[in-house]
């Protein structure tokens, strides 16, 4: 069930001189930091939900399966959607214990399905909606807008298309609360952004971040809208690249915003403290390296915590990873060239590696990083360019079918390993840092985990925060793929220190492996109280 988050007065939560807040805003016998049970304010309004009572799954969850090592790396079933799809696939992602793959061509009009995949030789298809404002779709987020609120329900975020083969380029917003019949609520074109021209003007990719969504737009730089009410969402800002990079994709951690490139040597590292005015961190853009020191053009990318993730296109294909855990400094930890191929997408999952390389999907063993090692590889015919993890399978998908592909083929399960997942997922990174000073007060936090994390399982009581007297601050959560973040109702006070806590049994990974420990860290807000 999903629980009500009423916004205190902001009076409330910035007590005068004589407020006697300790005793006035909180309940204290009604949980608390370190406490997993509900959080109450005054009149026992529920600020967190106890980490018991999240809004749970509605599917199966992932691959409950035992392979043998001769099922390892050749698919064994597909997921068909419907007659009007041309066959043009990427990702796929987890939400609330269902596959959720959104499939569109570059050129517009497509849908979302829904899937069981708990067998994933034999996935089943519980529900699908479709959209001519839909566009080629290499990222899809998450947010739940909570019962007692505006515009109550549980929405995904996708790219978009004002009309098929031509018009502005932009995001499209789906109701999907009922998981039978998802339906598209608003599509907002965004500046400097359209089509037919595939890489340069039009919007490539989106992140959600409640109640903002960043969109990778090309050579029209970065997007940033407000889409608090999900039926009418407003670009509130644009940054563009003064160096004209090319922006293929965006990952927000916290107020570090990673842009990975489309086709290009550079990448760059945003401060989104403020989206109404993203700022160039020092430092970037920075090139994209290889062991050499040689940049390297790459397709696309990703982010896991404080890895930076990409696939290199000219020159043969192959992962490289950087360390951007200090936004101001950039560092290579590692890369595997694979020769012959030709990069396109790349995800973590546990130390692993995935990359579509247009000739193949290959599995990468990353756990050490300056030693990576090929696992793996599977193929299906097309230019292959997502490999998606999700469990013990992952889904090879082309964005163009090959001759003799079949109809319905174009995204296909291939098991990668024989075990069902069973570890906890883990924290790998947060922001703001464990510790850190001079935090914005409009700050959001982020945390970064070690696998796809599912949406259903971030919410306000997964990931809490307290102020210095340990009051609960309101907030809104949201997720996407690794990242789950919490954004502050109201901002935060100036000269304070603040708690967050990410709760044990929170978080889960596609298969409900719960994060194991509590995990608890401070930051300061710049500024004087």
């Amino acid at each position: 069930m999903r629980h009500a988050l009423i916004l205190i007065a902001l009076a409330a939560c910035t007590p005068g001189p004589d407020d006697d807040a300790d005793t006035d805003l909180v309940d204290a016998s009604a949980g608390g930091p370190g406490d997993p049970g509900p959080v109450l304010a005054i009149n026992g309004t529920t600020i967190f939900a106890a980490v018991t009572d999240g809004p749970g799954w509605r599917g199966p969850g992932g691959p409950v399966v035992t392979f043998d090592e001769g099922d390892l790396f050749t698919p064994c079933a597909s997921l068909p959607t419907l007659p009007s799809d041309l066959d043009h696939h990427n990702l796929v992602v987890p939400y609330r214990g269902h596959l959720v793959l959104p499939w569109s061509p570059e050129f517009g009009t497509g849908g979302i399905t829904f899937y069981e995949v708990s067998d994933p030789c034999r996935p089943v298809k519980v529900g699908e909606g479709t959209s001519k404002q839909m566009r080629e779709t290499h990222a899809m987020g998450f947010f739940t807008i909570p019962e007692g609120e505006a515009h109550a329900g549980e929405y995904a975020v996708v790219n978009g298309m004002a009309q098929p083969l031509a018009g502005a380029s932009g995001m499209e917003i789906w109701d999907i609360t009922d998981l039978e019949a998802p339906v598209p609520v608003a599509f907002l074109p965004l500046e400097g952004s359209g089509y037919p021209d595939s890489y340069t003007i039009v919007t490539l990719s989106i992140f959600v971040q409640y109640p903002y969504v960043y969109a990778a737009s090309a050579n029209a730089g970065v997007a940033v809208a407000d889409v608090t009410d999900p039926t009418t969402p407003e670009q509130i800002a644009r940054f563009q690249f003064p160096q004209g990079l090319r922006a293929g994709g965006v990952f927000a951690l916290g107020t570090s915003l990673l842009v990975t490139p489309a086709e290009e040597e550079q990448a760059a590292m945003l401060d989104v403290s403020d989206p109404y005015n993203p700022q160039l961190v020092p430092g970037s853009p920075f090139d994209v390296v290889d062991s050499l020191g040689e940049p390297r053009e790459t397709y696309h990318g990703n982010r896991a915590g404080p890895y930076a993730l990409f696939d290199r296109k000219e020159g043969g294909g192959g992962p490289l990873m950087f360390d951007v855990s200090d936004p101001a400094k950039p560092t290579y930890v590692g890369d595997l060239p694979l020769p012959g191929m030709n990069g396109g997408y790349v995800f973590y999952d546990e130390g692993f590696l995935f990359t579509g390389d247009s000739h193949a999907g290959h599995v990468i063993d990353a756990r050490d990083p300056a030693n990576m090692t090929l696992v793996g590889l599977g193929v299906i015919s097309g230019d292959l360019d997502t490999n998606t993890p999700y469990g013990n399978v992952s889904i090879l998908a082309v964005d163009d079918p090959g001759e003799g592909l079949g109809k319905g083929n174009a995204s296909q399960l291939m098991p990668w390993s024989t075990d069902p997942d069973v570890a906890p997922i883990e924290i790998l990174g947060v922001d703001p840092a464990e510790g850190a000073t001079g935090v914005a007060i409009t700050a959001r936090i982020g945390v970064g985990f070690n696998e796809m994390v599912d949406p259903g399982s971030v919410f306000p009581g997964s990931i809490r925060l307290f102020d210095d007297a340990g009051r609960p601050v309101p907030g809104w959560t949201s997720a996407q793929e690794n990242t789950g973040s919490f954004s502050p109702k109201i901002a935060l006070k100036a000269g304070t220190t603040y708690t967050v806590e990410v709760l044990a049994g929170g978080p889960e990974d596609v298969n409900g492996n719960a994060l194991a420990a509590t995990k608890t860290w401070t930051f300061t807000t710049a500024g004087t109280l």
